[in-house]
């Protein structure tokens, strides 16, 4: 039972904090949160579901600005879906990042002079599991940091048992239908890591490096001979052909014809291939199929020998020339400099600025390499993933990443899935002794004697399961019966080919498994109804955020020094489907300014007695109250409106607008006259802002949830913002009447604001005034505010005008008379108007030279004129404007 004490506002306002400093209350607020179990989602519920998977970070990673980003909006959305009723699931977990992780793990024994084949396979696995629990997973007290409202209980893992359940399930249902084969196929190869890596893992970087044209055939310029050139002049060991346009007349002669590689002594072909441009260069490329995607494509359609000429570690090795064993580096050296020994170097250009790719893990420069992996044949899987998105069963937002998303998944290659780690879901397939294979799902044991696969599975294979095999997935389970297919996924559109494609193959692929359509009338499901892409996250000068670079931000930083609040508000007000966003300090501190803005609006209205309740009849309401109201409505709609719409930035600019121009700067001055009024009329200004302000802290709680959850517990005494009622439609038409007045008294106070400014007369002096035309305009009403806001008193006896203004409103013109005798220090007055003047003659000098000068005039675009001439307007304005009123003063 709430006691009259605390019932009253002004005992609530004492309650709160003389200010708002986030770092003393955020922690303690959240964890109340989640003791009370209000992100817990309950599979029993009879309200309707809505579910995200939180995108799962790295167990080796720390929270940045994406990740903060990402969980900003994710948290928006559930907090806001939860007050409108439903029953939210918002899934947590982490990601096992296989290189990552054993990279760390690796480097950790390397400071015992230790490598993992001193302990071997299962021992190495025994520590990183034993890294993973007493280092892994920073990053989940960073989320409560930040607030992220997920239901901790279903907290997840993709190396949790149940997951790797999943995986094992869709690899032999993959396996069975003829989708997962082994091939021999050119890989992004680690040599560091001794790995294939994905296409995300690999970086492009311009380097420094060296363009070599080397002569193959014979020295004499009128024998036959080519000339190719090649960045990496090592893989001519590995060369097994030389290709030209079938149309080049230069080499038509040579089609056909081999030529003698002038090392290995094999013989080399020319072939005709309309791949090559017979304008670039001279119009041949050397063939190294093994060792480029291009060339792999091209000995392909040629049926041409693909030798491999490095090992795991990057070595030279079989081409049975003094080179083998060397580094790649320093093969290209030593290859070079005995080509130009032997005069078949034509020509050198050093340095030579070139694309490259390096892995992001190891910052080495990876290689193309032909391997032997396990792929993924993807061509139905990924046409159904696209017929989704064409079919409207996934909607993407915005609709402009449509293209890109089906230019990917109608144009996709064959995914390679395994990785030469130890850390992993490890490959089902198991050998017998007579070369046998079979693949082992779950529940099956592989024949005694045999041996499994010594590889493991891309990360990506186990996390494009995630959105049914976090819910228990391939067991049935009321997880799924609730929350599958998932409401939305919010990503950045730099992960849509890697991530999201893959997570819709797979979910299509099973989208008709009884466990995911039963009592769902058999329909097919989709992992996630809508796509939410939003852009990356750009510093202040529009760049983009990197270590390299030394511009990138740690959102922990921004917490501690502004609060989760303000960083939350900075990254939602900048969000836009598919738009990057620039943010810096600047952003953080507005968004601060913001918060405590709301801050001292809320303890000013419990000061004063503000409190929801039943508003009184709108004819009991002032035009100010009815103007506060009906905005206050009209905002609420726009902004339900922009969330469905994933338009983040554009609810959180309204919220902000309506707060901070017509609430705080506007109603609540008006509300001090109205506070002063009989008791009637306080009392009904005291509910109106009091529910003003009960919605605005609903409404923006989703955004900002620590400050209002804070402000709407001591506003209304309710038990917390996070379970209270999302606002609705009131059904109540605009009163247009009122709004025009209260906008003609808005211009009113502004203009004598501008006279009085204009007059020199101090912020905060008062000066008698009359008020002429009040009645005529409709602004009766208004009398007492818009003297108390443009401190106006009444005028004496003595009262003598010494400045007029006329201010035309929508009805009619009011004229406001001032007295200003004694108000104005007149000497400090004309030395403040002698100094403007002088800055204003100074500008119409400089602009004047400028449009006299006709060297200027020729050369400048016309853009630039018009500007200046702008300028030189705006200065004779106000050089008149200047000399007009120091002549009122007796200046000069």
């Amino acid at each position: 039972m709430t006691s009259a004490a605390s019932d009253n506002p002004r005992n609530r306002a004492d309650a709160l904090p003389k200010s708002w400093n986030p770092s003393e209350v955020e922690a303690e607020m959240y964890e109340r949160w989640v003791a009370a179990g209000y992100f817990g989602a309950d599979t029993a519920s009879a309200k309707p579901g809505y579910s995200i998977v939180l995108p799962p970070p790295n167990v080796t990673g720390s929270l940045h600005m994406g990740h903060a980003l990402d969980h900003t909006l994710m948290d928006t959305l559930s907090r806001r879906k939860r007050m409108q009723g439903y029953e939210v699931l918002w899934l947590p977990g982490m990601d096992h990042a296989g290189i990552a992780t054993q990279t760390i793990v690796e480097k950790q024994l390397a400071v015992d002079g230790k490598t993992k084949e001193d302990f071997g396979r299962e021992l190495f696995i025994d520590k990183v599991w034993d890294w993973k629990r007493e280092s892994g997973g920073s990053i989940q007290w960073q989320m409560r940091a930040l607030g992220d409202g997920v239901d901790w209980s279903r907290d997840r893992f993709t190396m949790d048992d149940g997951l790797s359940r999943a995986v094992q399930t869709i690899f032999k249902r993959l396996y069975d239908a003829g989708l997962i084969y082994r091939a021999e196929r050119l890989v992004n190869w680690s040599p560091e890591l001794r790995t294939a890596i994905s296409d995300i893992e690999v970086k492009f970087e311009d380097v420094e490096g060296e363009l070599v044209s080397l002569r193959y055939g014979s020295l004499d310029d009128d024998e036959p001979h080519v000339i190719v050139a090649t960045t990496r002049v090592e893989t001519m060991l590995g060369d097994t052909a030389v290709a030209v346009h079938p149309e080049d007349p230069r080499y038509k002669d040579l089609i056909g014809t081999t030529l003698e590689h002038p090392i290995t002594g094999r013989q080399i072909p020319i072939i005709a291939d309309d791949y090559v441009d017979p304008e670039f260069g001279t119009g041949a490329v050397k063939i190294t199929p093994a060792h480029d995607p291009n060339d792999f494509e091209m000995g392909l359609r040629h049926n041409l020998p693909m030798p491999n000429i490095m090992d795991e570690r990057g070595r030279i090795t079989g081409t049975g020339t003094e080179f083998d064993g060397l580094d790649r580096f320093e093969a290209r050296v030593k290859v070079r400099e005995r080509l130009a020994s032997e005069g078949r170097i034509a020509a050198e250009k050093r340095p030579y600025l070139h694309s490259v790719g390096h892995s992001e893990r190891s910052g080495e420069a990876i290689e193309p390499r032909l391997s032997m992996q396990w792929w993924v044949k993807v061509e139905s899987l990924a046409k159904a993933a696209g017929d989704a998105v064409r079919n409207g069963d996934t909607v993407i937002h915005p609709t402009s990443q449509e293209p890109r998303w089906f230019e990917w998944v109608d144009n996709m290659h064959d995914w390679c899935i395994s990785r030469q780690l130890w850390w992993g879901h490890r490959i089902p397939i198991w050998y017998g002794p007579e070369g046998e294979v079979v693949c082992v799902g779950p529940d099956e044991t592989a024949p005694e004697g045999w041996v499994q696969d010594p590889d493991v599975l891309d990360t990506w294979f186990s996390s494009g399961l995630w959105p049914f095999s976090t819910m228990g997935w391939p067991d049935s389970t009321e997880e799924l019966q609730k929350f599958y297919p998932t409401s939305v996924l919010v990503t950045g559109y730099d992960i849509l080919f890697f991530w999201v494609a893959r997570m819709m193959m797979f979910g299509t692929f099973v989208s008709d498994d009884h466990v995911l359509t039963a009592g769902k009338g058999g329909a097919k499901q989709v992992p996630f109804k809508d796509v939410f892409l939003h852009g990356l996250i750009r510093d202040q000068y529009g760049k983009k955020m990197s270590k390299s670079r030394g511009n990138g931000i740690d959102p922990l930083d921004w917490i501690n020094a502004y609060g989760a609040d303000a960083l939350r508000f900075t990254l939602a007000r900048g969000a836009q489907p598919g738009g990057d966003l620039s943010v810096g300090e600047s952003h953080a501190l507005a968004s601060r300014s913001f918060v405590t803005k709301l801050f001292n609006a809320t303890k000013f209205a419990l000061m004063n007695g503000a409190k929801p309740g039943v508003l009184p009849d709108r004819t009991e309401l002032t035009d100010a109250d009815r103007w506060i109201v009906d905005r206050l409505e009209q905002v609420r709609a726009e902004v339900d409106s922009a969330f469905d719409a994933y338009e983040f930035g554009k609810a959180c600019e309204a919220l902000y607008h309506f707060a901070w121009d017509e609430l705080c700067d506007w109603y609540l001055e008006l509300s001090k006259v109205q506070f002063a009024g009989d008791g009637a009329r306080a009392e009904s200004t005291s509910i109106v802002l009091g529910n003003v302000l009960d919605s605005v802290l609903r409404l923006l709680h989703p955004v900002i949830p620590f400050v209002t959850e804070a402000l709407w517990r001591a506003l209304t005494g309710g038990e917390s913002v996070v379970i209270a009622t999302w606002p609705a439609a009131t059904g109540v038409a605009a009163d247009a009447a009122a709004a025009q007045r209260v906008s003609d008294g808005q211009r009113l106070i502004t203009e004598i604001r501008r006279f009085r400014s204009d007059q020199g007369l101090a912020d905060k002096q008062k000066v008698a005034a009359k008020l002429i035309g009040l009645d005529a305009a409709g602004l009766t009403e208004l009398h007492d505010s818009v003297a108390n806001l443009a401190r106006l008193t009444e005028p004496g006896a003595d009262f003598a005008a010494t400045a007029s203004v006329e201010v035309r409103l929508s009805g009619a013109t009011v004229t406001v008379e001032l007295d200003t005798s004694g108000a104005v220090d007149l000497d400090a007055e004309r030395r403040r108007l002698e100094k403007d003047l002088a800055a204003a003659e100074k500008e119409l000098a400089t602009t004047a030279a400028k449009l006299g000068n006709e060297a200027f005039l020729a050369k400048a675009p016309d853009q630039v004129v018009d500007k200046i001439k702008g300028r030189r307007d705006v200065a004779e304005t106000e050089v008149a404007r200047i000399g007009a009123r120091l002549a009122e003063l007796g200046g000069k």
